[in-house]
């Protein structure tokens, strides 16, 4: 079986500036947080996320938390790119509670992994277009940040 590899593209960081609680709807307990501004650096590309960013979560029966995050990206020669991701986040229900009251959990006592994906239309950032990503991320009482990486 074929070895794994992966390439780090760049570490993000993004605010959360407003959380809308939306009750439980059919398809579970439904968050919206609105994303303020942020950054990403990394060694091929780095710039500031935009503000108005989203994140639509759902926290499901099984403890778990899906986001479905939608963000624009500036890269520092001023290329825009379109990101957006999927994944999970999980832990025990105290760990959960604690990060949903505000409070700053060390990443080890919990799972969250997304998986962005990018569309530009900016030539020399081309080749986000066509790779699969991975990130790693900690959730923090003001701000999410993930260490992105490419899958080789």
């Amino acid at each position: 079986m074929p070895e794994l590899r992966s390439e780090f593209l760049f570490t993000i960081t993004v605010t959360v500036t407003q959380l809308h609680d939306f009750g439980e709807t059919p398809f579970g307990l439904r968050h919206v947080d609105m994303l303020g501004g942020g950054s990403f650096e990394g060694p091929k590309l780095r710039g500031d996320v935009l503000p108005g960013g989203m994140d639509q979560k759902i926290n499901r029966a099984d403890g778990a938390m899906t986001p479905n995050v939608r963000l624009v990206l500036r890269t520092d020669d001023e290329a825009l790119i379109y990101m957006y991701y999927t994944g999970v986040r999980h832990g025990s229900p105290e760990v959960m509670r604690r990060i949903a009251d505000g409070e700053t959990v060390d990443p080890s006592e919990y799972y969250l992994r997304n998986a962005p994906f990018f569309e530009t239309a900016a030539p020399k950032y081309d080749w986000l277009n066509r790779i699969v990503s991975v990130g790693v991320g900690r959730r923090m009482p003001d701000h999410a940040a993930y260490d992105v990486f490419e899958i080789l």
